[in-house]
């Protein structure tokens, strides 16, 4: 590796042992060589160090922490991290070879912007692909339009300047599950943002993932959410309260319910194949038989294609 590489790669994990060496072989992998992988372990209590010690590549660098939370991972890698451009990527994702490259190409001949980000393709925790997801905007002026209402980029996708990231004081670490959005905002008058109309990742979705649809975090939680982004600031004790609600809800049949009726909602408005919608709501109907909203949706997986779609388009909760 290279003193002082181009781009890090920067990858948090906790107990990503299911997935981490799949994402791992698609750094690796990249058509462009010029990076280091820093990957930090926030406290994981699986067998994801001794996965990543499998590798031997000296580009990989491991920095081990007790748990700290996405936020948390996320700047003692920027602090550790050697690249002029900083590479987003989750451990239970996929690059898709010319990730690094089509991207660094894209910040070097257009220096006026800081960041870049891509569509992406949606996979399941069993690699099967679920959809394409066109982001809500591509070109600055769209992102710009939007940028307060909808966080305008898939975290894992974008690559950005390291400088004006660092210079922003790094992820807010009381904006818990928005921490990526919040910077974004942050840093919007530092530069342009862009988008590219192409999937350069595999996003994978999975129950034990740390997201889940807001939906089902509730009303309290979106409301202290938008709050904090229109504010530009978030208190510890807000940041305290979604941390507690967070917390109630990360827990195992919730979140399958949730990765379920996500799956079946994605199955139908786009990637149109209702048996498998199906199949996903009855899932998420027998985890969790109290939300009415997923009986609606096995019965509106009954209607027309079309129909469908228009009902997608007109619903504020989009992903």
């Amino acid at each position: 590796m290279d003193a002082n590489p181009t781009i890090t790669v920067l990858m948090p994990a906790y107990n990503a042992e299911k997935y981490i060496g799949e994402a791992i072989e698609s750094v690796l992998g990249q058509t462009y060589t010029d990076f280091e992988l820093v990957i930090v372990n926030d406290g994981s209590t699986d067998g994801t160090v001794d996965l990543i010690k499998t590798f031997s590549d000296r580009r990989i660098v491991v920095i081990n922490q007790q748990n700290m939370g996405v936020a948390g991972a996320l700047n003692t890698g920027l602090k550790h991290s050697k690249g002029i451009y900083i590479a987003r990527f989750d451990a239970d994702d996929v690059c898709y070879p010319e990730r690094l490259e089509k991207q660094l190409n894209f910040l070097q001949q257009n220096p006026d912007y800081i960041l870049v980000g891509s569509d992406v393709d949606y996979i399941l925790e069993n690699d099967e692909f679920l959809f394409h997801f066109y982001c809500i905007a591509h070109s600055h002026d769209e992102i710009v339009r939007k940028l307060y209402f909808y966080c305008p980029f898939v975290h894992p996708t974008v690559m950005y300047k390291k400088e004006n990231v660092c210079n922003a004081g790094g992820y807010p670490t009381d904006a818990h599950n928005f921490e990526d959005y919040m910077l974004w905002t942050s840093i919007a008058k530092a530069g342009k943002f862009c988008n590219l109309p192409e999937p350069l990742i595999k996003y994978r979705l999975n129950p034990t993932s740390v997201t889940i649809d807001e939906r089902w975090r509730g009303k309290r939680f979106r409301e202290l959410k938008r709050n904090a982004v229109l504010s530009g600031f978030i208190t510890q004790q807000d940041g305290n309260e979604l941390l507690a609600i967070i917390k109630t809800q990360d827990v195992r049949h919730i979140k399958e319910g949730s990765y379920h009726a996500l799956c079946g909602k994605k199955f139908l408005a786009n990637n149109y194949q209702p048996q498998k919608a199906r199949a996903h709501v009855k899932k998420a109907i027998s985890i969790r038989p109290l939300r009415l909203d997923n009986y609606l949706l096995y019965t509106v997986s009954y209607l027309p294609e079309r129909f469908i779609s228009w009902l997608h388009k007109m619903s504020p909760n989009r992903l």
